[in-house]
């Protein structure tokens, strides 16, 4: 078989589904990476010897790296250990409203039944069933679908599906759809928050978002080590299949002959020639000419209002008491709707901001551990708008928001305690120059309106042998969906130069299966 090389730019968890894949299919695949280690923004710091997720921190759909694996000849469990969690988040509006999610929609039913009374238990149940009714008419014909088109997802989906795609609600606004169900306008607040999995707005995003309900009833892990250890695992088994990693080495231009993609050339000056390149980064950066002026042309460029959701975080260890932290908990603001303006119609920091804490040492055993304990390791985070390349936020924007944020705990019960230590604070502007191009936005484009979803680029760019992968692309962000998005543009790499060769021998059928995956 004769050797066809592939440069995949970028090892994040789409950059290295796809170098997995095309590794094990023979291919010789170089990937080139301008950090340090695999992962992109499934990243890691440290903060005073303790190392912690600064990224992703939530494994779900693990139907996607079980498919992976199996097709390269492996088991997950075999790479990582992986803990169900039975409470999906807890929430607090201030120090006595506080409310649990499970994974088990009856018990958060009754929890529901509880907190808002049973007219309320009865329209989560109702929301339930509707959510896994639109996932199951999503999953098929679209996350597995290479970049599908609103008439090729009618056709895809048949006369006998046609009628769930009339049921999941495109034209309708999350945040009305969820009005259809609760009248707590906690509720709308907590399943609101979806939107904000794609780094988009509940008044702006469509109500198919409504499906990270089901998504997240079919199991949320941790995983043994962070969630950094994903995407290590992936490295280590392309590696094992031949693919070789470069680390700390830019890409300054894509190289390109007779219009087709052909290498790269790095920063120092190196070029590595190519029979395909798999461009793992946002495409805003091609657009921008960050790979080059020739390779503006390979994507449409997006314009700076669609841009997702940024986030200023801070990752610490501190000894915290008052409130019984879950490994996922969200202290809420007290207007919602006030805090979205802020971030999509003003471009600022919430004056009174939502924040989410990861306790990254806690478990399901910790559920109802409250009071005081040793020091452990947080990631707090609040949504900020993606304006670093246009307008950084400045250095008492910053600190005014961290002061906001620990307030918002604090009213809720949470003391953190002093900490002589400064925390890992991270910015857009850190964002914006560690994924360039994006202006710190950290979802590619909202998902904003019922077009938004057919906006994204598919695997295959609009130049010849450039494929495109990651949260930017198709189907959408978060880790699921950027594996998803290589593993689409491993396939379009083994479909196209199948086709130039005139055979399949160096390709095994590269489809993904469709229809309903619940594992």
């Amino acid at each position: 078989m004769q050797s066809e090389r592939v440069v995949v730019v970028g090892a994040g968890i789409g950059g290295l589904a796809c170098a997995l894949e095309l590794a094990h299919q023979g291919l010789e695949v170089v990937v080139v990476e301008r950090g340090p280690a695999p992962g992109g923004k499934m990243r890691e710091v440290g903060e005073h010897g303790a190392r912690m997720d600064a990224g992703p921190t939530v494994f779900t759909m693990r139907w996607v790296f079980e498919e992976l694996l199996d097709r390269v000849g492996e088991r997950l469990a075999d790479h990582l250990t992986l803990r169900p969690l039975t409470v999906l988040a807890r929430h607090a509006w201030n120090a006595d409203e506080q409310f649990d999610l499970y994974a088990d929609v009856e018990r958060s039913a009754e929890a529901i039944g509880r907190f808002a009374g049973a007219a309320e238990a009865r329209a989560y149940r109702a929301f339930c069933t509707r959510a896994r009714r639109v996932y199951a008419a999503l999953e098929g014909p679209f996350l597995r679908g290479s970049r599908p088109t609103p008439w090729g997802l009618v056709a895809r989906a048949g006369l006998r599906g046609l009628p769930e795609l009339a049921r999941i609600s495109p034209f309708s606004t999350l945040w009305d759809a969820l009005g259809d169900h609760f009248r707590d306008p906690r509720l709308r607040q907590l399943f609101g928050r979806y939107a904000t999995y794609c780094g988009a707005s509940p008044f702006l995003a469509p109500a198919t978002l409504m499906l990270v309900a089901h998504v997240e009833q079919d199991g949320v892990w941790s995983v043994d080590g962070g969630m950094h250890r994903v995407a290590v695992a992936l490295a280590g088994l392309a590696q094992r299949r031949g693919a070789r990693f470069h680390y700390d080495a830019s890409v300054s231009d894509l190289l390109i002959r007779d219009g087709r993609a052909c290498g790269v050339r790095l920063a120092d000056g190196r070029q590595i020639d190519a029979t395909a390149v798999v461009f793992n980064g946002d495409p805003g950066a091609l657009a921008a000419g960050h790979l080059g002026d020739d390779a503006m042309r390979a994507v449409r460029p997006p314009t700076a209002s669609a841009r997702s959701l940024s986030a200023l975080t801070w990752n610490l260890v501190a000894r915290t008491r008052g409130f019984p932290l879950h490994r996922h908990t969200v202290f809420f603001s007290g207007d919602y709707r006030a805090e979205f303006d802020d971030l999509f119609t003003h471009a600022r920091l919430p004056a009174s901001p939502t924040v989410y804490v990861c306790a990254q040492d806690r478990g399901d055993a910790d559920t109802d551990v409250a009071g005081e304990r040793g020091a452990e390791r947080l990631l707090c985070l609040v949504n900020a708008p993606p304006t670093a390349d246009r307008r950084p936020l400045t250095a008492q924007e910053i600190t005014r928001c961290e002061q906001k944020s620990f307030e918002t705990l604090a009213r809720c019960g949470l003391h953190v305690e002093p900490n002589p230590l400064q925390p890992v604070t991270t910015t857009p502007s850190d964002f914006e120059r560690l994924f360039p191009g994006t202006g710190g936005a950290l979802y590619g484009p909202a998902s904003h309106g019922w077009r938004a979803s057919f906006t994204r680029p598919g695997s295959r760019s609009r130049m010849p042998g450039l494929y495109l992968a990651g949260g930017g692309t198709h189907p959408g962000p978060g880790v699921p969906m950027a594996a998803l998005s290589g593993r689409l543009a491993a396939a379009s790499v083994l479909q196209d130069h199948a086709a130039v060769r005139g055979s399949t021998a160096w390709s095994r059928p590269a489809a993904m299966p469709g229809g309903m995956s619940t594992r």
